[in-house]
């Protein structure tokens, strides 16, 4: 078969709720059960048939279609039959997302860590981040009903820290027609950098005072009473496309995940489901003999899911917590929509992977930005999520949880462009004291004047080159050729 070949396959898909068991079909948007408010998987019923073709030929034709020139099958959709079987060739989005590469530690930074650590470079996704992941599926599947339906006019909307919102509208700008674009952002609690994305896409922005859980519930508002797409993780096709990150760290690794751990930061609970998933529907095809451990990492700042899974078995109980403010503003959520859906795939994971092949660790703001400058330091573009991940990591290593001999998979969920404002409040030592952060001196660096404007303007050119070029000698101890 031809890389470029697109499958013939298709699924019956079904949305399911978690709450009540009730299940929907998928002509329609649906967000949460009318029956109960619980969230919504996705499931192939016919998932079994996918059972009749081997792991091995499994592993060929993902491997194979990796080289496919055909667009809608060099991204995330490499993995059709696994994610979103019912959607056709023509209606698969594709803005170069996915593929994104992991890249390992130095020897240098491994060495003070005492850990084989790799990012995954998510921030090389088109929008800078993963959530281009879901948008290409949930984008494909809002196109499938354009198409089969005529409508002529849908709101695709969201509530947002930034990188939800930015994903969002750069793939609604792509598709256009029908679709308009609309964010809801927290006033003054987004980095200018995440705010410019989506007013360069085109979207309208609107803006609500608080944090994300406000935000979230005036969109769950508009998605219960109006016809929108709304684009946050409740919307469960978007899983469906963050599940390709399991599948390519599996393919990574020539489908071997035995020693391997993934470490994830805890936001809405989206992504890190997805993962369990993912890695949970290679498993059953046999693609994979190993399930990796999952490590969820969140702040103290925002910390519901750790708090619950630090409750011993039997009196657990979820609460949502009141956030305070984080660096890595894209994990700052206190009552997370994909909360259930965590817990429903932790207990398949752990059925199958044993105690401990599932655990949430807690990080303070300071190890975050410590880590993430860190890590940056070695040649790494890691955003304040991926600092989470990494000490994570390290805190993971402290309890003894992880050893030497593992190597570590670290979710860089953006660009660390994206949030050069913790960045530069780190060099420049002014964090609020909210925050809870202070530099450590050795990974605080700032801009130094080689050569004053009055000695520039003072000397004749050679002269000033001369001087300024002595200046850099003395400073940086340089040698003579």
């Amino acid at each position: 078969m031809s890389t470029s070949t697109f499958p013939s396959y298709r699924g019956h898909m079904e949305y399911v709720c978690l709450g009540c068991g009730a299940r929907f079909n998928i002509e329609e948007l649906h967000y949460t059960c009318p029956s109960c408010g619980g969230v919504f998987l996705l499931t192939d019923n016919s998932f079994d048939e996918l059972k009749k073709t081997s792991a091995e030929q499994w592993r060929a034709i993902f491997d194979a279609r990796a080289a496919s020139k055909n667009p809608a099958l060099r991204g995330v959709f490499r993995f059709y039959e696994l994610m979103a079987p019912v959607l056709e060739e023509e209606d698969i989005l594709y803005l170069g997302e996915g593929n994104t590469p992991i890249v390992d530690s130095p020897p240098a930074l491994r060495k003070i860590l005492g850990l084989k650590t790799a990012y995954k470079n998510d921030g090389q996704n088109p929008s800078a981040s993963f959530k281009d992941r879901g948008m290409a599926c949930a984008f494909s599947f809002l196109k499938s009903l354009i198409r089969t339906k005529g409508w002529t006019e849908v709101l695709a909307i969201c509530a947002s820290t930034g990188d939800t919102s930015a994903a969002a509208s750069l793939y609604a700008s792509y598709v256009g027609g029908a679709v308009k674009s609309a964010v809801i952002l927290p006033a003054g609690k987004v980095t200018p950098q995440q705010l410019a994305q989506p007013l360069g896409s085109g979207a309208v922005v609107l803006e609500v005072p608080g944090v994300f859980d406000d935000c979230m519930k005036v969109v769950e508002h508009l998605a219960d009473n109006y016809r929108v797409a709304l684009l946050n993780s409740k919307n469960a096709w978007r899983i469906l496309g963050q599940e390709s990150y399991a599948f390519e760290v599996a393919q990574w690794y020539d489908w071997d995940m035995a020693g391997k751990s993934v470490f994830v930061p805890i936001g809405n609970a989206g992504n890190i489901t997805a993962i369990m998933g993912g890695f949970l529907k290679l498993h059953a095809l046999g693609i994979i003999t190993t399930l990796p451990r999952v490590f969820g990492v969140q702040s103290h700042h925002a910390d519901p899911v750790y708090r619950y899974y630090a409750a011993d078995a039997g009196k657990r109980e979820f609460k949502a917590v009141a956030v305070t403010p984080s660096v890595a503003q894209a994990a700052m959520i206190g009552n997370p929509v994909s909360f259930p859906r965590v817990r429903h795939f932790a207990e398949k994971y752990e059925a199958i992977g044993g105690a401990g092949s599932f655990q949430v660790i807690q990080v303070t703001e300071q190890q975050i930005m410590d880590s993430m400058i860190e890590a940056n330091r070695h040649g790494h573009i890691a955003c304040t999520q991926g600092g989470e991940c990494l000490a994570g990591a390290k805190r993971a290593k402290e309890l003894g949880l992880v050893s030497p001999e593992e190597i570590l998979v670290l979710d860089a969920t953006a660009h660390h462009l994206k949030f050069i404002g913790f960045q530069e409040m780190y060099f420049e030592n002014t964090f609020p004291a909210e925050f809870g952060v202070t530099p450590k001196p050795e990974l605080a660096n700032r801009p130094e004047l080689v050569i004053t404007q009055a000695e520039k303007t003072a000397l004749a050119e050679k002269d000033y080159v001369v001087k300024a070029a002595q200046n850099v000698v003395s400073r940086l101890g340089l040698a003579k050729k």
